[in-house]
């Protein structure tokens, strides 16, 4: 394959990724609204993930704690760790990390629902029927993901700041009172807007890149492994990507 062809099919993917999320917008918004669907998705997205989107924050608080007091001791990082801890994970960590750990496991699953139903031709069936695979698959999943990853990104951000006051006190003998108020003085509506329309946009493209690798997917079983792969891949980049220029983005304007 020549490096033009293969820029040519990147391309081509791009357009097809971009168009999905065009159509995956208007039939979002568009009614009839498939509530129950939706609630469905928002539990198997959002509740179930719950469990490892609370261990991945609280841990991080912990961890930037603990690495911020004994890296920085000469310079009485300690009692500021309530500012660096609140900071770091509502603005970064937070969204940052609860899109690669929950937006892998929800990416993934929505590519092997879909993907199973491409495969085995339930999808054809059901344009064969006048019913549209987009309204009927893609907009719950999306609207849940829309939903879910921010408020998981909420509560993780408060959990991660309980895991910094917990080292705080354990480990750099500071009361709890003198940890919450650093955290209550540093942190800003600004701060907490920034994380949380992170999420939204990295909720977008995951739900858009798991949704059309699952529509896409061919070859059997060994399709959708590959399509689920891809997925975690794509997603992550994606993330990691596009977490810069909306850094820069919210930093301008919040």
């Amino acid at each position: 394959m020549t490096s033009g062809t293969a820029f040519g099919e990147w391309l081509g993917e791009v357009g097809r990724l971009s168009g999905l999320a065009r159509s995956g917008f208007v039939a979002l918004v568009r009614r009839p609204y498939a509530l129950g669907a939706w609630v469905r998705e928002m539990e198997h997205i959002g509740v179930r993930s719950l469990g490892v989107a609370g261990i991945t924050a609280i841990f991080t608080g912990m961890v930037l704690a603990l690495q911020t007091a004994y890296s920085l001791p000469s310079l009485g990082v300690k009692y500021y760790i309530g500012t660096v801890v609140s900071k770091s994970v509502v603005r970064e960590l937070g969204p940052v990390l609860t899109a690669l750990i929950v937006g892998g496991r929800i990416g993934a699953g929505m590519t092997a629902e879909i993907g199973t139903m491409k495969v085995t031709e339930q999808i054809d069936a059901m344009r064969s029927m006048a019913a549209d695979p987009v309204k009927k698959l893609v907009a719950p999943k999306l609207a849940a993901t829309l939903i879910m990853l921010p408020a998981l990104t909420i509560i993780g951000n408060g959990l991660g700041i309980i895991g910094g006051l917990i080292i705080a006190t354990l480990q750099l003998d500071l009361t709890p009172g003198f940890y919450l108020n650093d955290v209550l003085d540093s942190l800003t509506i600004d701060d907490i807007a920034s994380g949380v329309g992170k999420s939204i946009f990295f909720a977008y493209f995951i739900a858009v890149i798991g949704c059309h690798n699952g529509l896409t997917a061919g070859g059997g079983a060994d399709g959708v492994g590959r399509a689920t792969t891809n997925t975690v891949v794509m997603a992550s980049i994606m993330v990691l990507v596009s977490d810069f220029f909306l850094t820069k983005f919210f930093y301008l304007f919040f």
